[in-house]
């Protein structure tokens, strides 16, 4: 898996995609942000801090607090098992990734929000 570029991408570009993903399905910018909450531990303030500032994904991953449950966002993304990747930030970037797609698809948030 070699796509290490993304590592030095800045969040705030790939952000808006997040979004577009989700509302061209129906879905919200504020169930974006809640599963980008949940899978970090950052709140509103935090993640608006790291969107104006910019920050490349190795450190917005680097900042953040995994979810306790992190370990249970399985299944294919790009091609990829997510719980397969052996490199943590590629696989932190592509549960993110996992959780975008399963909402754009019409998952309903309580089980993409794995508790």
């Amino acid at each position: 898996m070699q796509n290490h570029k993304v590592y030095a991408m800045s969040f705030a570009s790939v952000y808006p995609h997040y979004i577009a993903k989700a509302e061209k399905k129906g879905r919200t910018k504020s169930e974006v942000d809640e599963i980008i909450f949940w899978l970090t531990g950052y709140d509103a303030k935090t993640l608006k801090k790291h969107l104006d500032n910019k920050t490349d994904f190795e450190t917005f991953f680097a900042q953040a607090k995994l979810n306790k449950n992190v370990h249970k966002i399985t299944g294919v993304i790009c091609g990829y098992r997510v719980e397969e990747i052996k490199e943590p930030l590629m696989q932190q970037i592509r549960y993110l990734d996992k959780l975008i797609d399963e909402l754009a698809k019409g998952k309903a948030m309580e089980k993409i929000l794995r508790e």
